[in-house]
């Protein structure tokens, strides 16, 4: 069977800095680049046109839909049968529970969950400190992180206070956990 990892978390709680030790320690650990429809950061995303959504959407091919700063970010069939090609274990980012539902009900895999924390405080430092123009937006979505996490149950496979153990210890963790489910 297939496995994927998906990190979820609030802005600036370490999942790119995770998920560039998961690479660096293994090949087939790969970062999923999710299809983005909007202006601004481009880095680690797959962008996409308008036409491309309304195509993924009439052929059922949307696995999650997320609208936030300004634009539509998406976890799409096509984009997941890619990243899984050759062996692959996709590494996919998400804050928001539903996008962890949808993968575990839209796409066919087994999903190792991680939730990365951070206190607020340490999103707004983190954020400031790697020069984001939209902190306080990133901050708005720190608190419907938050807020996500009172509302929606969700079971982890493994939960990383990330202002309290490194990336690389993360990134340990998670191979271990990663290990017991291939």
């Amino acid at each position: 069977m297939k496995t994927g990892i998906i990190l979820y978390g609030p802005p600036a709680s370490g999942k790119d800095t995770i998920t560039a030790c998961l690479t660096d320690h293994d090949p087939r650990l790969v970062p999923f680049a999710r299809l983005k429809i909007g202006e601004g950061r481009s880095q680690g995303y797959r962008m996409g046109t308008p036409e491309q959504l309304r195509q993924l959407e009439a052929a059922g091919d949307v696995v999650y839909r997320n609208d936030r700063y300004q634009s539509v970010y998406l976890v799409d069939r096509p984009g997941l049968d890619a990243a899984f090609a050759e062996d692959h274990v996709p590494i996919v980012h998400l804050g928001q529970i539903a996008g962890i539902t949808a993968l575990a009900t839209g796409y066919p895999a087994a999903w190792l969950a991680v939730q990365l924390d951070c206190p607020r405080e340490v999103t707004a430092q983190r954020s400031t400190g790697r020069g984001d123009t939209d902190t306080p937006a990133r901050l708005a979505a720190w608190d419907a992180t938050a807020a996500d996490l009172q509302e929606h149950h969700a079971t982890w496979d493994l939960h990383l206070r990330t202002d309290q153990v490194s990336a690389a210890e993360a990134a340990a963790e998670i191979i271990k956990v990663l290990a017991s489910l291939r």
